[in-house]
């Protein structure tokens, strides 16, 4: 039996796509634990795990930075260009190497969300929007 086809334009199978859009859901629900899932009231700044994680010197920055390689592999193997791959271990360094700064760290990683810019990265290659993620 063969699978029906998305476009007929593509050789990806309905199936395939299907498969993507749930491992997008997953990375999309990381990234939004790891750096925007609590709001402070009366005001727009959100943070997730990461910043919360960024606190405990060393071992918290090395999390957050497992978690946004996790990511990267994820893009790696949905088939990211290394170009792009590249551009998202970048992210991760800053965030990891600027967040371990003392203090400075803290509020660095309060308005530079890696795992977000990653997610977003991955997303823009296959010309999806955030909004297409959500169950219907």
């Amino acid at each position: 039996m063969t699978a029906r086809t998305w476009d007929a334009g593509s050789h990806e199978t309905f199936a395939d796509r299907t498969e993507r859009l749930r491992r997008l859901r997953r990375l999309s629900g990381i990234a939004r634990l790891m750096d925007t899932a609590i709001g402070i009231p009366g005001t727009r700044i959100r943070f997730g795990a990461d910043s919360v994680f960024g606190l405990i010197p060393l071992v918290g920055d090395a999390g957050g930075a497992l978690v946004g390689l996790y990511i990267v592999n994820e893009a790696r193997k949905l088939g990211l260009p290394p170009a792009k791959l590249t551009r998202m271990l970048g992210n991760i360094a800053a965030d990891s190497l600027l967040g371990s700064v003392p203090l400075a760290g803290d509020v660095f990683d309060l308005f530079f969300k890696s795992h977000r810019r990653n997610v977003k990265m991955i997303l823009d290659h296959f010309d999806i929007h955030p909004d297409d993620l959500r169950e219907r």
